[in-house]
């Protein structure tokens, strides 16, 4: 709990100057690797995502909407709303969609868009975002990339890959608040976007957001924003550019590859291979005779943030979050022998000295 002293000096908070918003979106766009435009949302980035669904479709448009998890469900049903024929093509078992799966589908023709999550939190696992967006490129279709559990994990070139909307939000690998999102808009996704139809006067549009801002020479703040979070966001952009982008990514991925051979050394299983994976968390499924109830209770008390996947996989995995302040040495060591203390108290043969080692051997011994 934060005590009463620290939560009081998050108030009286002093504004944000419209002038610093541009520069936080330029320095969003150049952790994108993008000219496009960038747009800031007061809101998690759930909120861009359904702005997204909502201002993009109009009736007759065709949409391949790639379900790996939740996440791409509820997006394939705001598009469907929004008046699109949406074509739902879903992998099985919460693992990757496979990419030859998506350019047979393409090949059939006559898709305006596609849209799929590139990295996710619920199972740990990474879609094949390279070839896909590709294959939907020589399509003529937009491509449309939920990029909130990748950005600063993973590799994200947005104009090299031709991504035209790219949704992000701050709280994980760039370890900063909720409370904010952010999204790339390119000038195809634009011509769309301006068509008759658009939603405006909504929460939901990003109409709203370029008339009230870009349209402004960015020089007004759009609405009512939160100085809080503004300022927030720019404290976290801050310290990935003090640490360097590049360092973050890999930051991540050494977490990630320590936290799956810690695992596997305490007897579990992976749940994809590592080019599969997700540098934010880590899926992996109990060893026989272990169910998830009952190690999620025995993890307990350990405060350790360890839950259950989300989604088809949700009764068969185990997830470890390695994100932002977590992708270090000392929380994935922590959150590894937490799952082998709980183990053992279940009964289990593990050799938590086994796991340690293994881990420290990602890290030469030494916490980075």
């Amino acid at each position: 709990m934060i005590p009463a002293l620290a939560a009081a000096a998050l108030l009286d908070i002093p504004p944000f100057p419209p002038s610093r918003m541009a520069e936080l979106a330029d320095r969003l766009a150049a952790i994108l690797n993008t000219k496009n435009d960038v747009l800031i949302v007061q809101g998690e980035a759930i909120l861009a995502l359904e702005a997204v669904a909502t201002s993009l479709p109009r009736r007759g448009m065709r949409a391949l909407n790639i379900v790996t998890s939740p996440y791409g469900d509820w997006f394939g049903r705001w598009l469907c709303r929004a008046g699109a024929e949406v074509t739902d093509l879903r992998a099985s078992g919460g693992q990757p969609i496979e990419a030859p799966a998506v350019e047979a589908e393409l090949a059939k023709g006559g898709y305006d868009l596609v849209a799929l999550v590139h990295a996710e939190s619920s199972s740990g696992i990474l879609n094949p975002l390279e070839p896909i967006a590709r294959a939907a490129g020589a399509a003529g279709a937009l491509v449309i990339v939920d990029a909130v559990a990748s950005v600063g994990g993973h590799e994200l070139d947005v104009d090299a890959l031709g991504i035209d909307i790219a949704v992000i939000g701050a709280q994980k690998s760039l370890g900063g608040s909720a409370g904010l999102s952010a999204l790339s808009v390119s000038p195809a996704a634009w011509e769309r976007l301006l068509a008759p139809g658009a939603p405006e006067l909504s929460s939901l549009s990003l109409l709203d957001l370029k008339h009230n801002w870009l349209d402004k020479g960015r020089g007004a703040l759009p609405g009512m924003p939160s100085a809080l979070e503004l300022h927030a966001l720019d404290a976290a952009l801050d310290r990935v550019e003090r640490e360097g982008l590049a360092a973050v990514i890999a930051r991540h991925a050494r977490a990630a590859e320590a936290t799956r051979a810690g695992l596997v050394a305490l007897g579990l299983t992976a749940f994809v291979s590592p080019d599969r994976a997700s540098n934010l968390t880590t899926a992996a499924v109990p060893p026989p005779g272990i169910g998830i109830g009952n190690l999620l209770s025995a993890l307990a008390p350990f405060d350790t943030g360890i839950g259950p996947g989300i989604g088809e996989a949700a009764e068969r995995l185990v997830r470890l979050n390695h994100t932002s302040p977590r992708a270090a040495l000392q929380p994935v060591l922590t959150g590894v022998l937490a799952v082998g203390q709980a183990l053992a108290s279940l009964g289990c043969s593990v050799d938590l000295g086994a796991a340690a080692a293994v881990i420290l051997s990602h890290y030469d011994g030494r916490a980075r």
